[in-house]
């Protein structure tokens, strides 16, 4: 199935029914008065967030969806029947944008979320609702209202513990096929990923969920390339696995684009906990290998990994050190009880 992040639909609510405007008309009842009854109710138009889906796919074929009108009141004070309401089904993860494209509907990020994207409209009042003691025979009955005309956009982000940020053939692909069940496309030539990747890894006993995005090049931000507009599949991540080629000409501006991309695309993306791994150490001397460890941990300010996704060496200690940040990320995240907290 064909992956696709960012959609736009036209929704539109069901209009209310008319109210209706009916007389009793039987026999040897001489004043029978009103009986018209009220208009349905119009269908409204739904969002619910669900599992076992990971792209819009469905949407590009199908993009308008309009829920029922209510049916018209009738006489012998019967109510129209209320239109049906429909559901857009969409991936957890799902963020729904006004038609500027920037205005957040709502953020659907748990299995079962749901929003309210178009109210159907409410029914019209038959005659026999004005029916008073100063007006025994009204021969009015309410219009029902308009549905709402909606156009939206739904982006999806995908939810994973951990993201592969990289250039082209850093090894990211390399890296979740040895670590997962996953089976992304694997080649010596850039751009090789075309859309993200998802793998379920185990380490000690514990298993997350590892997001592997296309590369990224100098200029993504403004274009280049594939450009950046799947780095939102990141955002959501509790920590950056930032994989540096190892044999590559120049291992340190390698680093620095990559970080430079980030801190370009904005939010809080650049100051997520990151992983630093030097890949590929399979293949480099040891000197070169010593060099290249010391020129990142300069520049990075912290702990550089050496692995290689090829021969295994150094992945346990990578993977390790992405469960103890998502580990500290979900203790933060987690809410405090009243149970818990400190009394004196």
């Amino acid at each position: 199935m064909k992956f696709l992040d960012l959609t736009k639909v036209h929704v539109r609510s069901g209009a209310g029914g008319n109210g209706c405007v009916s007389f009793r008309r039987e026999k040897f009842i001489e004043y029978g008065g009103p009986d018209g009854g009220d208009g349905g109710k119009g269908g409204s138009v739904w969002a619910e967030a669900v599992e076992g889906l990971n792209t819009l796919i469905d949407f590009r074929y199908q993009q308008h969806h309009f829920a029922k009108n209510g049916q018209p009141g009738m006489g012998r004070q019967r109510t129209g029947k209320d239109g049906d309401d429909i559901v857009l089904r969409v991936p957890v993860g799902t963020e729904i944008l006004e038609e500027d494209e920037e205005t957040v509907v709502a953020d659907l990020t748990a299995p079962g979320d749901r929003v309210l994207l178009a109210k159907g409209g409410n029914g019209g009042f038959g005659n026999l609702h004005f029916k008073s003691a100063t007006n025994q025979a009204p021969r009015r009955a309410n219009s029902g209202q308009d549905g709402v005309d909606r156009t939206l956009w739904l982006r999806l982000k995908l939810i994973a513990d951990a993201g592969l940020l990289g250039l082209p053939n850093a090894g990211k692909s390399t890296f979740l096929a040895a670590t997962s069940n996953a089976r992304p496309k694997i080649a010596d030539y850039p751009f090789t990923t075309l859309h993200p990747n998802l793998g379920v890894v185990g380490v000690d006993n514990a298993e997350m969920v590892i997001a592997d995005i296309p590369g990224l090049i100098e200029g993504a931000s403004e274009g280049k390339g594939i450009g950046d507009r799947f780095l939102g599949h990141v955002e959501r991540c509790s920590v950056l696995l930032h994989l540096v080629d190892g044999i590559t000409d120049d291992v340190l501006g390698d680093y620095e684009t990559i970080i430079g991309e980030l801190e370009a695309y904005g939010g809080h993306l650049a100051q997520k906990p990151r992983v630093t791994a030097l890949n590929k150490v399979d293949s480099m001397d040891p000197d070169a290998r010593a060099e290249a460890l010391a020129a990142l941990e300069k520049a990075s300010g912290g702990k550089v990994y050496a692995m290689s996704g090829v021969s295994g060496e150094g992945v346990q200690d990578v993977l390790r050190a992405l469960k103890a940040e998502i580990d500290a990320d979900r203790i933060a995240q987690s809410p405090v009880t009243e149970d818990e907290t400190w009394k004196p």
